[in-house]
């Protein structure tokens, strides 16, 4: 809504004059104006726009009536549906004493506010300082340059004596259509400026709420009836506003002090700038679906994406046929036959992966890929696993939440041919979901055989990654905790591909699924990290997805652990959560796939209660591909576990993947800055 407001005194035309300037549609007065051009202008730069109400604060002289009738009159005249508001000061017929003046003053300030708050962020006030008295005038410009308008108005107007005769003796009828030129003489509308509302009038000062239209009431004003203020002679709204100006240092620092205080993780520091309305907002905003295209375009980091579990099925089709277009015509056709019983049926027997790995995995797979219909894929990958929530205790168990990630990650990537389509469908992705930064991470000795083989491997992701330079991409390599033989191995890897890779590996990670553990996490495989510990390479630990707080513990206590892969069980043990509190141990959740591993309909999700604890965590992906998500819907999961959550702490959340990153400290400081000053312009355009 767009509302100009007015003060009116002896000359009621000057609202007519005002209101020509923004709407020449509706009361063209200027349209034969010798200066039209820069009037126009004006209007242009200044974005002006024709206004939805007129509200008009005056005086009870009797004498103003005659006025008020003919405003009407104009009003029936250019836009009969336009409402018009009149407020009068209660028996204030002059203002010739402090008592008066006063009255006045507290009508136009709870005015100003009450139209501030009507037009909203979307919406335009106006007002107009070119009727009243002087005193008014001023008061109205006083009142908009504190709380705030989008333009100031004003018109110059000659002397009644200098005017044409047609002007002195205005009447309605004169003041809806085109002047003449004779009749402009002397007569310009002006912007004279704006006003910003002052971020003192958002903040709870010395127990005094935020300077709001409900705690300085107007009565409400009927279209073209003038209603009678009163004003209140306990709630003086110019003298608060006064009294915060006076004390603005030190209220400001009390309201900061008071945010920091009761937050449970730091914010981004840029935010603790913006007008304590704006921050206030963000507080009381629950996430909601209008706010999705803003937060896709947030900038956003994910710890948590395995390689595996990233394609979509459109994209595990491109991988199949970058890999089907590389095969000779007798590989083709030995893939075909390997897979024709599948293409020439809907529902495939459970153990067909299975069956894929008989013969040249990669090759049946491309096949499969290339030939299956997408009804068969969609069927065979998702819809088979039914309802994708607590597929832990389903018939298949893990297997069920693994099934839509069968034709990627070692399904393919052992082919030479499919890194490269399937790392540029991967970032694509992540860009398109507003990712500045990504861990991946993944098992490289299960696509390559050989140290040497799997290095290359990783340089060739690295390689492929510099084509994305809006994301900064690093790798974490898997252990496999189901086939402890090998973690030794997993180890070494990781250490020599961090140091001739330039840093690209960043960290160590253990995974599998925990309740097909051929080990507990014992002496054994802490021995076998003990190069990783040497070298001082980052640690992160699937522990506590559907398993009790004591694989946490051991993943913290006997490997070190500095993030931990979804810990959904910490709170379990409350000795164990202040440890992670204390140290600031990371909590990689991943709403999504943990609500379909474990399933979250009879149980609360941890993510509040970690929150709210002061328990550092980041929202992840873990598998987007099979979980059919991505950054911004994890945040969205999020809200859902946690209903109110609200804009402010998610912003806090999506910090939380930068400060954890395993990033050397300057490298990671370095990023939080630069992603700090793009959080802080998106809040501005929010």
């Amino acid at each position: 809504m767009n509302i100009l407001l007015c003060t009116l005194g002896q000359s009621w035309a000057v609202i007519p004059e005002v209101f020509a300037l923004l709407d020449p549609q509706r009361c063209p007065l200027y349209n034969n104006h010798p200066q039209l051009q820069a009037i126009e202008a004006l209007r242009n730069e200044h974005g002006l726009r024709p206004v939805d109400e007129v509200w008009i604060c005056t005086t009870d002289d009797s004498g103003l009536n005659d006025g008020v009738k003919q405003l009407r009159r104009w009003r029936d005249r250019i836009a009969p549906g336009l409402p018009l508001r009149i407020w009068r000061a209660a028996e204030v017929t002059d203002i010739a004493d402090q008592a008066a003046g006063d009255q006045v003053r507290e009508l136009i300030y709870r005015a100003v506010l009450h139209a501030a708050e009507r037009t909203g962020r979307d919406g335009r006030l106006y007002l107009s300082l070119a009727g009243g008295r002087k005193t008014m005038s001023a008061d109205l410009q006083r009142a908009g340059m504190v709380i705030g308008c989008d333009a100031l108005l004003h018109v110059i107007a000659p002397p009644r004596r200098q005017m044409s005769e047609r002007m002195q003796a205005a009447a309605p009828a004169t003041l809806v259509a085109p002047l003449e030129p004779a009749d402009c003489k002397g007569l310009l509308p002006l912007v004279v400026g704006n006003g910003q509302r002052s971020e003192l009038l958002d903040i709870e000062a010395d127990g005094q709420p935020p300077v709001r239209a409900k705690y300085s009431p107007l009565p409400e004003a009927a279209d073209g009836e003038a209603v009678a203020f009163t004003g209140d002679a306990h709630s003086l709204l110019p003298t608060e506003i006064e009294r915060r100006e006076r004390d603005g240092s030190r209220l400001l620092g009390n309201f900061l002090q008071s945010l920091v205080t009761h937050e449970h993780h730091e914010n981004w520091r840029s935010l603790y700038r913006l007008p304590p309305a704006e921050i206030q907002r963000l507080h009381n905003t629950p996430l909601s679906e209008k706010d999705r295209d803003r937060l896709q375009a947030l900038p956003k980091a994910d710890l948590h994406r395995h390689i595996g579990g990233c394609l979509d099925i459109d994209a595990q089709r491109r991988v199949g046929h970058a890999i089907w277009d590389s095969l000779t015509e007798r590989k083709r056709a030995q893939a075909l036959d390997r897979v024709r019983p599948l293409l020439t049926c809907r529902e495939w027997n459970w153990e067909w992966p299975q069956w894929l790995k008989k013969g040249d995995r990669a090759h049946n797979t491309a096949a499969l890929l290339v030939k299956a219909d997408d009804e068969q894929l969609q069927y065979n990958l998702f819809d088979v696993t039914g309802q994708r929530v607590g597929l832990q205790r389903s018939a298949h168990k893990f297997e069920a939440y693994e099934r839509p990630g069968e034709l990627t990650g070692s399904a393919v990537l052992t082919h030479p041919a499919a890194l490269e389509p399937y790392l540029h469908a991967l970032l694509e992705a992540a860009g398109a979901e507003g990712l500045r930064y990504l861990e991946l991470r993944g098992s490289p000795q299960k696509y390559r055989h050989g140290t040497d083989a799997q290095i290359e491997f990783l340089r060739q992701i690295q390689r492929i990654a510099g084509d994305f330079s809006q994301i900064k991409l690093r790798f974490i390599v898997i252990a496999d905790r189901t086939r402890p033989e090998t973690i030794a191995d997993a180890v070494q890897l990781a250490v020599a591909a961090r140091e001739q890779l330039g840093g690209f590996v960043v960290g160590l990670d253990l995974a599998g699924d925990e309740n097909r553990d051929a080990t507990d996490v014992s002496a054994q495989i802490a021995a076998a990290f003990e190069p990783a510990f040497r070298a001082c390479l980052p640690v992160t630990i699937h522990a506590g997805e559907g398993t009790p707080a004591d694989k946490v513990w051991e993943a913290a206590y006997r490997l070190h652990a500095d993030r931990i892969g979804h810990g959904l069980t910490l709170g379990d043990d409350e000795k164990l959560l202040q440890r992670f509190r204390d140290r600031g141990i990371c909590v990689e959740l991943c709403p999504t796939s943990n609500d379909e591993v474990v399933g979250y309909r009879e149980r609360d999700y941890p993510l509040q209660d970690y929150w709210k604890g002061g328990v550092s965590l980041a929202l992840c992906t873990d598998n987007p591909g099979i979980s059919r998500t991505n950054a911004v819907d994890e945040l969205y999961k999020a809200a859902e576990f946690w209903p109110g959550l609200c804009l402010w702490d998610a912003l806090a959340m999506v910090k939380q993947g930068f400060t954890h990153a395993f990033l050397p400290s300057k490298e990671r400081k370095a990023l939080v800055k630069e992603v700090d000053h793009q959080v802080y312009k998106w809040a501005l355009g929010h």
